[in-house]
């Protein structure tokens, strides 16, 4: 089989959960006997080129930064793979409409649909006019869907017919042991700390758990990873900083997998305030690090930690869950071993990346016996 991977920045991942998901797919099939082509976003200042990584093709295509860049991205990246011979896996249907390509030249498509972009607060109402299109586009010119969450597949069930939505959450490596020198130049300490992993956007709950652990004075800090500047174009992250104190550490943007792997491993507990979307990497990755899990109340969140996690709906519910797990910290150790339980049920990395096999080839036999006929 060949696999062409489309819709994210490209491998190695220096960006998000989606580039991390097909970094680990792209060596997973690699290891299985599978030829893999990923499309990388190259900057506008470089020519484009095909290379190798770790035995995997990468075709960079250049475009510009920013929201336009990512469609010109998308576009040459849909031109150039009508022109080769395998099954497509679009990642994302922030572009759907260009799947419509594939349909016309018989090629396979899967598109693994993630969230639900057009309802992200950050977006003026063009922007989800598109992103609302689009979803509506690639739930129809796709072969077929695939959702990360249950609640996902229901929502594109408006779209199209059931039998074409197949669930498949997002897995992640379990991770039983971390080197602690790793937190030692950050000044942290194993369970001395809360972690916050998220973009800083507004759906993502960030002022109100800033706000909740900047009330509490003196006690353990809660520690964010992101970038955060007063400089940033969007007001959001000033108003973050603004309501910090200092129980509040920011960290940056962190890609070094080790490094994050190991603040997750000796965190407190991990906090998660998504509030749109489906089955949320960062929140997979706590379950198998053994976190204790305080997420946001929503269908989302439930499906994924599980009834021993605890939830909160603003700064409020977080502060009193917070002065509870004070008072009462053995609950911490009962909610890590029911994140492992949660994890070994539905998220192990090898059973995730197996299904994605099982579906590529799926309509990759298809595609085969079509053409057959065809010939």
């Amino acid at each position: 089989m060949h696999a062409l991977i489309l819709g994210t920045r490209g491998i190695p991942s220096k960006h998000s959960g989606f580039e991390t998901f097909a970094q680990d797919l792209s060596l997973f099939l690699r290891d299985r006997g599978h030829d893999v082509t990923v499309y990388c976003q190259a900057e506008r200042k470089e020519q484009f080129h095909e290379d190798m990584w770790q035995g995997i093709r990468r075709i960079h295509i250049p475009a510009g930064e920013g929201p336009l860049g990512t469609i010109f991205f998308d576009w040459g990246a849909v031109r150039h793979s009508i022109h080769e011979n395998g099954v497509v896996l679009t990642l994302g249907y922030n572009t759907g409409v260009f799947n419509a390509w594939y349909r016309l030249r018989r090629m396979p498509n899967l598109m693994n649909m993630d969230g639900i972009e057009w309802k992200r607060a950050k977006w003026s109402f063009p922007a989800r006019a598109w992103f609302w299109f689009n979803e509506w586009a690639g739930a129809r010119v796709a072969n077929h869907l695939i959702a990360d969450h249950p609640e996902i597949k229901k929502h594109l069930e408006r779209h199209t017919s059931s039998r074409k939505i197949t669930i498949i959450p997002y897995g992640a490596y379990p991770v039983y042991s971390a080197p602690v020198g790793l937190i030692e130049p950050y000044g942290l300490e194993p369970g001395g700390y809360y972690l916050l992993i998220a973009r800083p956007e507004p759906e993502n709950s960030i002022l109100e758990i800033v706000q909740a652990f900047s009330r509490r004075k003196n006690r353990t800090p809660l520690v964010v990873l992101g970038k955060y500047s007063r400089t940033a174009t969007t007001s959001f992250q000033r108003k973050v900083l603004d309501a910090a104190g200092e129980e509040v550490r920011f960290l940056g943007a962190i890609f070094d997998r080790d490094i994050v792997r190991t603040l997750r491993f000796y965190a407190r507990a991990y906090v998660h305030g998504h509030r749109v979307g489906g089955t949320n990497p960062s929140l997979v990755e706590s379950l198998a690090a053994g976190n204790a899990v305080i997420a946001h109340d929503n269908r989302f969140n439930r499906w994924v930690a599980g009834p021993a996690a605890r939830y909160f709906r603003g700064a409020d519910d977080l502060g009193a869950i917070l002065d509870e797990l004070d008072a009462n910290p053995d609950q911490l150790q009962a909610m890590g071993e029911a994140s492992r339980s949660r994890y070994g049920e539905t998220f192990k990395q090898e059973q995730v990346l197996t299904a994605y096999e099982e579906v590529l080839l799926a309509f990759t036999s298809r595609h085969r016996c079509h053409a057959s006929v065809t010939v």
